[in-house]
């Protein structure tokens, strides 16, 4: 599966892990987990990047606890009807853009954003747009925190990343986040394994 065909798959999914689905289930541990990590780093005041927001249940747990100054980008369209729907102050005070992070990212400013994190969405981009990853170092100001399932990586960086199918049709790509962006600049300092996913947070040196 390419680049494109990823993509495509977010772009156009229904059903499971679709907006409607994220919308459904509303925040959870990991939303909890990215505020403590904020709270401590930056706090409500900050300007703070979601990439991959879909229908924005990570956002509105921000928003509920303070936060006013969110984005988001995300490749799904439904999802800003499904937010506006379900999220209603956070698709009208927020930021939103509607396209793939690759393809957002080079146009924003140097430092754009004090945070920015991902849950469970970094682990879903192609190898071929592993380039964009020094884009997220350049457009954070202060914090980069990682909400990610690394599985299998391979902690050397020799290889390509392992590769694994969510329901068969949906690639995860298993990446060691600490070797990722301590080798693009920034420093690790927080990091906890989960049942599934690791949480680590980065600051600008």
């Amino acid at each position: 599966m390419n680049s494109d065909e990823v993509r495509r798959q977010w772009a156009e999914r229904t059903g499971e892990y679709s907006p409607d689905y994220y919308a459904y289930h509303g925040p959870d541990e990991r939303s909890e987990a990215v505020r403590r990590a904020l709270d401590r780093a930056v706090g409500p005041e900050a300007s703070v990047l979601e990439l991959g927001c879909s229908s924005g249940r990570h956002l509105s747990h921000l928003h509920g606890h303070g936060y006013g100054d969110l984005a988001g980008i995300e490749v799904n369209d439904d999802a800003f009807d499904v937010m506006a729907e379900t999220y209603p102050a956070l698709a009208a005070e927020g930021t939103f853009y509607g396209d793939a992070i690759e393809d957002v990212v080079p146009e924003m400013d140097d430092g754009a954003f004090e945070a920015v994190y991902s849950v469970e969405t970094l682990q879903h981009l192609h190898p071929d747009v592993e380039w964009v990853f020094e884009e997220l170092v350049r457009v954070t100001d202060d914090v980069l925190v990682t909400v990610e399932n690394e599985g299998d990586a391979d902690r050397s960086g020799a290889s390509p990343p392992a590769v694994n199918y969510v329901r068969d049709d949906l690639p995860l790509y298993y990446r060691d986040w600490n070797r990722v962006f301590t080798d693009l600049g920034l420093v690790e300092v927080f990091a906890s394994e989960h049942q599934r996913d690791t949480v680590r947070v980065f600051r600008s040196p």
